[in-house]
Formats: structure tokens, C-alpha cells, sequence
């Protein structure tokens, strides 16, 4: 079994692969009657009648996604304690039923805790794109792992 890593074992500039990662129609519709229950989002006509032009993922559901995806390349591997926050995410391409999702994470910046030495933050930039290359989501934002202990 591989040790979970501390904050001490990234890397500013250091890149996570994400995904691949198939969006079916069922688990559209399943997210979407649960918590965006919008016309687009349930029924395949509804989706190709919209802007979208076809069943499309809501962004939250997109974000979810992204967030298992980057949990299997790493957070579930490492001393997660959480977030303090995301700065944006932006959909910039709907996701639609048959997408393959796929993209990659990148280090921005690593910075000890001033007031609490046991964390250090993560600050990251996430994309994701589908099986054609076309950008879908971008998300800026921090972790918090633990600090490798003395």
C-alpha cells in the first residue's frame, strides 16, 4: 500500500492526470431529479430543444464529477482536511450524456499555515475537457493537507 502523502510531498508546477470519466444519461438524470431538477438536465428532448442541444449535466454535477476524479488521481491518496475554499469555476462547454471527460490538476502554489503549522495549503488550477478536446469546466481553488509531522 502506497503512504499517504503530506503536504511536504507536492510540488509547485507538479500535474495530476484526471479522469477518463463516462457521463451516462442515467446519471444525469439521477443528479439532476435529485438536486437541478431543470427540463435540459431530465429528458433528452428537453436537452436537444435547449441551447444546449442535447442531455446536458448540470454544473454541479459536472463539479462533482470533477471532484471524484481528482480524488481518485490524489486527495483520496494524501492527508486531505478539507477546503477553505474554491475562487471560480467556470463551465465553458455543456456536458452531455456519452462525454468521456478527461483532463488534468496543476500545482500553483504551496503555502505553509502562519497560524496553525500542522497545515499547508494547496493553491490549484483543474480543466477538464471531453473525448473531442473541447474545454468543458475550469476550477481554481486550495486544499489543506496535513504537514509531515517533525
Amino acid at each position: 500500500m502506497t503512504p499517504l502523502r503530506y503536504f511536504e510531498d507536492f510540488a509547485v508546477g507538479q500535474e495530476f492526470a484526471l479522469g477518463p470519466f463516462a457521463v451516462t444519461a442515467d446519471a444525469i438524470k439521477e443528479f439532476a431529479t435529485e438536486f437541478d431538477p431543470q427540463p435540459f438536465h431530465l429528458d433528452e428532448a428537453a436537452g436537444a430543444a435547449s441551447l444546449f442541444g442535447g442531455l446536458a449535466a448540470s454544473g454541479f454535477h459536472t463539479g462533482a464529477m470533477l471532484l471524484r476524479m481528482i480524488c481518485d488521481a490524489f486527495l483520496s491518496h494524501s492527508h486531505i482536511l478539507g477546503s477553505p475554499g474554491m475562487d471560480e469555476l467556470k463551465w465553458l462547454n455543456p456536458v452531455l450524456a456519452g462525454d468521456v471527460l478527461s483532463g488534468q490538476l496543476k500545482v500553483r502554489g504551496l503555502t505553509p499555515s502562519p497560524t496553525r503549522p500542522v497545515i499547508g495549503v494547496m493553491d490549484f488550477v483543474a480543466e477538464l475537457s471531453d473525448q473531442h478536446a473541447q474545454a468543458k469546466t475550469t476550477l481554481r481553488g486550495q486544499f489543506m493537507f496535513r504537514r509531515r509531522p517533525a
